[in-house]
């Protein structure tokens, strides 16, 4: 899920780019060593760092720049499909398991009129899922026969082999509207034009914002502030509001279906089987 702390890592790495497209090796854009961090500065840290020519640039989150925007349907969404690392070769009376075993998916026998399932778990080898198999036909009066990776099962008209995996899917709970303030903090007025240039020219640039949890917040400008507090005449100040439309979801690893209609060309009868987990 996005977290308001994501947005505001999200927008770091977009400033951090801005003033460092070379990486900070490179050296800034402006010339200038640039801080970027989240929150609010420490005024000793920031007093010491003005005086010492370097840039402080802040991300904070505006209390007053924040609504609910939840609009969309509460509907699951599938994600990038997930192939299973196991799978099963029938061959005559036989089935053999191969590949890699692990967690999060069903193996499964569908033996004439009957289906059998297993759901795998960490660690499992194919020789296992193997053995758990045959256990489950013979459970059901089936003879059935494990020899390392192998099922046999001996007078059988029908036999098919099957592995699938769960597949992740997004679920949208909330939807909200925050505003952010990224704060330039400058020794001196040609720092802090060139250093805020450079960034809302960047983050104009940025219609959507993405976001660690594969989702992204429609990042909009709002307005700027300029300081000039002649309290502290080494500060020079500029503050870029932008607001941030962005999602929170929940991400889950749903079962899939294994076996589903099939219609049986021998007889013409047709099996009916659900999900089976």
């Amino acid at each position: 899920m996005a977290d308001q702390s994501d947005v505001e890592t999200a927008l770091i790495t977009a400033v951090a780019t801005a003033l460092y497209p070379q990486g900070s090796a490179g050296g800034s854009a402006i010339g200038t060593t640039c801080r970027i961090y989240r929150g609010w500065p420490n005024a000793v840290a920031l007093d010491a760092d003005l005086a010492a020519g370097v840039v402080n640039v802040t991300v904070f989150p505006d209390a007053a720049r924040q609504r609910n925007t939840t609009r969309w349907p509460d509907e699951w969404v599938a994600q990038a499909a997930v192939t299973p690392s196991l799978d099963i070769l029938v061959s005559g009376t036989t089935a053999t398991v191969f590949g890699t075993g692990g967690a999060g998916m069903l193996a499964g026998l569908q033996v004439d009129t009957m289906s059998v399932v297993y759901r795998t778990a960490s660690g499992d080898t194919p020789e296992l899922v193997a053995a758990s198999l045959a256990a489950k036909l013979r459970a059901l009066g089936r003879v059935a026969l494990a020899s390392g990776a192998t099922v046999t099962v001996p007078g059988v008209g029908y036999l098919l082999g099957r592995v699938v995996a769960d597949q992740p899917a997004m679920r949208e709970s909330k939807r909200q509207n925050q505003g952010f303030r990224i704060s330039l903090w400058c020794p001196g007025p040609a720092s802090r034009d060139s250093a805020g240039a450079v960034v809302d020219a960047t983050l104009a640039a940025i219609t959507f914002l993405p976001l660690p949890d594969g989702t992204a917040g429609n990042l909009r400008y709002v307005n700027s502030v300029l300081f000039d507090q002649s309290l502290d005449a080494r500060l020079y100040r500029r503050d870029l509001i932008y607001s941030v439309d962005y999602p929170t979801t929940i991400i889950e690893a749903l079962p899939s279906m294994i076996f589903g209609v099939t219609n049986l060309a021998a007889n013409g009868s047709d099996i009916r089987d659900g999900l089976l987990s």
